[in-house]
């Protein structure tokens, strides 16, 4: 039913520095841009998925709810919206797994920029169903446009999503059973806790357990994002230059695969940035 993850919701308390903040990490320029409903956006379209920076605008009680949501942070990463092919069919399985989806709404969003339009179909599972995490589920009527590469090196789409958890079994039932993402890996390790790979579309939604006394077993927690890039080397360099703290390159865990972690210009997301190494020709 889903074919892939259609965009992730970072929350921010300023639209403008977000906007400029992400222009600068991914070397692109917006895609969308509007406002209402309680909330100022700004899309960034990737090759697989897109982010959407939101920020509450005015007084109203959806504008309250992110102010809380965010309290006093910089920026919050708030919800994941899976792609769907066929709406009626994703909202019955929701129903039948006992997802108490909302009803399907019909939403449409105009570009301040250039008054383009755009229609989907939007529904929601419980969120006291969904571990603590925010689910969206949406069937677009057209595609985004791309956000077009400002400068060298830019962030070429996004890797893997990163939700913590601390009842694997649970966690495991909802994505794969439930959502019915396929388990590409579950692997354990004494240094850093249990890995499972949910694979959505071409990218991954990793579920991470990382024991901790006195964490909470009822809820897991969006954590951070994975962006893949052409040229590792080249992208830190950039970063670099345009002021941003970053680590050194390293080897990641899974073979044929270079990471380094951003440290600021994120909104507070944890951010690392994954280079693959090319397959061999045959």
């Amino acid at each position: 039913m889903i074919t892939g993850l259609d965009h992730v919701v970072v929350l921010v308390k300023d639209i403008g520095a977000a906007k400029a903040a992400y222009q600068t990490l991914l070397a692109r320029a917006p895609a969308w841009q509007n406002s209402g409903e309680g909330a100022d956006r700004v899309l960034f379209t990737l090759a697989n998925m897109t982010i959407e920076l939101m920020a509450p605008s005015g007084f109203s009680v959806t504008a309250d709810r992110m102010r809380a949501l965010l309290d006093d942070h910089e920026g919050v990463l708030a919800s994941l919206c899976f792609r769907v092919a066929d709406m009626s069919r994703m909202h019955r399985r929701l129903e039948r797994v006992a997802l108490n989806p909302d009803p399907v709404a019909e939403v449409e969003s105009s570009d301040t920029e250039t008054g383009n339009v755009l229609h989907w179909k939007r529904t929601r599972a419980a969120t006291e169903l969904t571990r603590g995490v925010r689910m969206f589920f949406l069937e677009l009527a057209d595609e985004r446009p791309l956000s077009v590469a400002t400068d060298i090196a830019p962030i070429d789409a996004l890797d893997h999503v990163v939700v913590t958890t601390e009842d694997s079994e649970r966690a495991a039932a909802l994505y794969g059973a439930r959502l019915g993402l396929d388990l590409a890996l579950d692997r354990s390790h004494q240094d850093w806790g249990q890995l499972m790979f949910f694979r959505c579309g071409d990218l991954i939604v990793e579920v991470v357990r990382r024991p901790v006394a006195g964490s909470d077993l009822a809820h897991d927690r969006l954590w951070g994002l994975s962006w893949r890039v052409a040229d590792i080397d080249a992208t830190r360099a950039r970063l670099i230059a345009a002021g941003l703290d970053v680590s050194e390159v390293r080897k990641g865990r899974k073979p044929g695969t270079r990471i380094m972690t951003v440290r600021n210009g994120t909104c507070g997301v944890q951010t690392v940035l994954l280079e693959r190494s090319p397959k061999p020709v045959e």
